[in-house]
């Protein structure tokens, strides 16, 4: 393993000239041709990261994910990365398990590792969230939640609902579940809903029951078979492909012909909810596009450029076999 000393002794030249070399410093013609044919014979790889700790412009970019066992996750980071290395960025990435108070932590530990921005995949923005952006005073940029005080890049999840709701209400489905999770999400918990609910609110006859479980696959093949028992809905909306995976189990579970009995929808675009039977009609997200757009938006704001507040990323509902036509019945 070479080091920038040995690169320097092999050269020719002093340390601190390879240094400003790799740094992308001021460096004479011929003694950068003796540094790189030696970095060539050699193979020497540099530290990028101590480059960047060192450097007066970082480009090492923070991401802060809640979770990595999770479809929408990693497609987001797979286009944050591919952004970046395009940019010359190099990505560092911080897990927090779902833990606000490790969330906020690993925000000022990246701050101290001199990132020179962070993007957080946030499910939720507190007060000491704002609390800790204002002391850093980096770039911050939220994906897949939005706030005022704070550059966003987001699904359209209120449009995604109201079109969900619009669709369902085409196949004749007035008779509906809505499964959702807690509404400290402002956007799977609250706009996936609230979309929804405009649009039973513009139909006439619909009998609609609201009920909550979470994020969990686990949680949902518990929670509705309660669910068919109480209402015997047509149709549940599930406000992820996950929530919705649960429900698909539970019917089976139960013996429950799906789309005959029941419908179900989900919100996500996952790929395994299209080679399973019956495949899922959902709302497909375009994860690795929004990470893409982060990446290129955060190096937008590192080099001060004009960024609108809140970006919104592609969807559109993919049309499978899970939900039944009600109206076809009647012909």
């Amino acid at each position: 393993m070479k080091t920038i000393a040995d690169i320097a002794r092999l050269s020719g030249v002093a340390k601190s000239t390879v240094s400003r070399y790799l740094n992308g410093g001021s460096v004479s013609e011929l003694t950068k041709k003796k540094i790189e044919r030696v970095i060539k014979e050699t193979g020497y790889i540099p530290n990028t990261f101590a480059q960047s700790l060192k450097a007066k412009k970082p480009n090492i970019i923070g991401t802060i994910v809640p979770r990595l066992d999770s479809f929408a996750t990693s497609q987001t980071l797979i286009g944050i990365d591919q952004q970046l290395r395009e940019l010359n960025y190099q990505m560092l990435i911080s897990n927090t398990s779902q833990d606000l108070d490790r969330e906020i932590e690993n925000i000022y530990t990246m701050a101290r590792q001199k990132v020179a921005g962070i993007i957080l995949l946030a499910t939720q923005i507190t007060n000491t969230h704002l609390e800790a952006f204002q002391q850093l005073q980096i770039p911050i940029l939220l994906v897949g939640q939005e706030h005022k005080e704070v550059y966003s890049v987001i699904h359209n999840d209120y449009e995604a609902g109201y079109d969900m709701g619009r669709y369902i209400l085409s196949k004749g489905h007035r008779k509906i579940a809505y499964l959702g999770v807690t509404e400290k999400d402002i956007a799977v918990g609250v706009m996936r809903k609230e979309g929804f609910r405009k649009a039973i609110q513009e139909a006439e006859g619909c009998e609609v029951k609201y009920y909550k479980t979470s994020f969990k696959m686990s949680e949902s093949i518990t929670k509705v078979p309660q669910i068919i028992d109480e209402f015997n809905p047509s149709l549940i909306v599930c406000a992820t492909d996950n929530i919705a995976l649960g429900a698909i189990k539970a019917a089976h579970l139960k013996g429950i012909r799906l789309p005959e009995d029941l419908s179900i929808t989900g919100f996500g675009g996952y790929e395994v909810t299209e080679i399973i039977h019956p495949s899922l009609t959902t709302v497909k997200f375009y994860y690795r596009d929004a990470g893409q757009v982060a990446a290129q938006s955060m190096v937008r704001l590192l080099s001060s450029e004009d960024l609108p507040p809140i970006i919104f990323s592609k969807y559109k509902i993919i049309e499978r076999e899970s939900v039944d036509n009600l109206y076809n019945h009647k012909l």
